[in-house]
């Protein structure tokens, strides 16, 4: 039986039909076979399911003659930091993130938190647990607990100067996920405020599917930051890999502009560092690197794509406009925690509010935002757009789908990997009616 639950980057899917405790077992299992592993670090997210899929794996991975490290209810970024933290040779973290309410998966890494995904292994370890076949091993392993919360914490207050943060006033929405035990966690480790919402973990999601790329969910948020005064407000997913920003008037900020401030939080610290960053919005972070001394790298989309290349550049950050960011001192793994801290500390070393640093590069690089078109042949319609503006360009670029610059404006049009969909990004130098006008013009083409 084929298992539909492995993608590209992880596993996924519906419970129980696309993913079980049967299948999950199977996973944790190969998974362990695969790596040769004596040692696996393993922890779940909110989801109702969780647990149990959780303890299947375990018993795949103990069945396999390796020990199994709990870290217990978590986020996903906590398993990278637990796997590259201790002498282990992998780990697996039970999540579904933001999908629907009826789906579970996992994300897996081996050691050094390095990504397992389907061109480095994924798909291997899929046929080894759909085939069943698994080697007789001599001793079982075992399962402990292992706390890493507290170490976590630590690295994450490393970021920073702690002492610097003290007065602000910030709105955190969990969205009913995972955050909401870390932002507690912190509380008593910052001199700063917070206002909390929908803060409590709960797998049934009362509020909906924390999501806050979903315009309805942001409004909350937005409320909350305006009521209270706040400096800025952030949103996570349902395991907080990703985090999302409002300034201090409830204003919900493009990624790919806090993908600029990060860099310069980084690079006003050391010059000279490398920076990697996406292809579908690429002027404004290239133009705030090469100002602060730095080198901007582009990448492929995606979190392996993303950290393949920052380990050959030794990059000190790579960010995505979808709100991952990455970063080398985490294992080049992608975090929600450690980019709000940062921002906190630019927004006070800077002593202007999160609006007006964000504002200079709104109005120099305006955005479309990221636009999908459900289409029927995604392949000929990207030859038709490179066949309509190939002659104006100057500069084509095939790094990932098809980005095509021009004098005053810039675009990037690439297929889904998973659905007929093709995703549009426009931006221009300065001129919003340029952007709008051309963005429109895209649409046209794509139907």
């Amino acid at each position: 039986m084929e298992y539909s639950c492995f993608k590209a980057y992880d596993i996924r899917g519906r419970v129980p039909d696309q993913l079980n405790e049967e299948i999950a077992y199977r996973i944790g299992r190969a998974f362990t076979e695969h790596l040769n592993a004596k040692k696996v670090c393993l922890g779940h997210d909110i989801r109702l399911t969780s647990p149990s899929i959780s303890a299947a794996v375990a018993k795949g991975i103990t069945d396999a003659g390796a020990d199994v490290l709990d870290i217990g209810l978590v986020g996903t970024e906590e398993i990278y930091f637990a796997t590259f933290n201790n002498d282990v040779d992998g780990g697996i973290v039970v999540t579904a993130s933001h999908n629907p309410i009826d789906y579970n998966g996992m994300k897996l890494v081996k050691r050094g938190s390095k990504p397992i995904s389907g061109d480095t292994g994924l798909f291997d370890i899929k046929a080894m647990a759909e085939a069943g076949d698994f080697k007789e091993v001599d001793a079982k392993g075992s399962v402990s607990t292992l706390d890493s919360r507290d170490d976590y914490l630590q690295h994450l207050l490393g970021y920073i100067d702690v002492a610097s943060l003290a007065g602000l006033n910030i709105v955190c929405n969990a969205g009913n996920g995972g955050a909401g035990i870390v932002i507690d966690a912190l509380e008593p480790l910052l001199p700063l405020n917070f206002t909390k919402i929908h803060n409590n973990p709960d797998g049934h999601f009362p509020n909906g599917i924390p999501n806050p790329l979903l315009v309805e969910n942001r409004q909350v948020t937005i409320d909350a930051v305006i009521e209270k005064g706040a400096d800025f407000g952030i949103a996570w997913d349902g395991d907080f890999d990703r985090c999302f920003f409002f300034d201090e008037k409830g204003t919900y900020i493009e990624g790919y502009y806090i993908v600029g401030l990060l860099a310069e939080a980084f690079l006003q610290k050391q010059s000279g560092q490398a920076v990697v960053h996406d292809p579908r919005l690429t002027w404004n972070t290239q133009a705030i690197v090469t100002d602060l001394g730095g080198t901007a790298v582009m990448s492929k989309t995606g979190h392996a794509f993303i950290k393949e290349r920052m380990r050959l550049e030794d990059a000190v950050y790579g960010g995505e406009m979808s709100a991952h960011h990455y970063f080398r001192d985490f294992a080049y793994c992608d975090s929600g925690m450690i980019p709000w801290l940062l921002i906190a500390e630019l927004v006070v070393k800077k002593g202007q509010p999160l609006s007006a640093l964000v504002s200079e590069m709104i109005e120099r690089y305006p955005v479309s935002g990221e636009i999908n078109r459900t289409v029927n042949n995604p392949e000929g319609i990207i030859a038709d757009i490179l066949a309509h503006y190939k002659d104006q360009a100057v500069d084509i670029d095939h790094t990932d789908g098809l980005s095509m610059n021009f004098d005053g404006w810039r675009f990037n049009v690439r297929m889904s990997n998973t659905e007929p969909l093709l995703r549009l990004n426009v931006e221009s130098r300065g001129d919003a009616a340029l952007m709008q006008a051309k963005t429109e013009e895209l649409l046209a083409r794509i139907g």
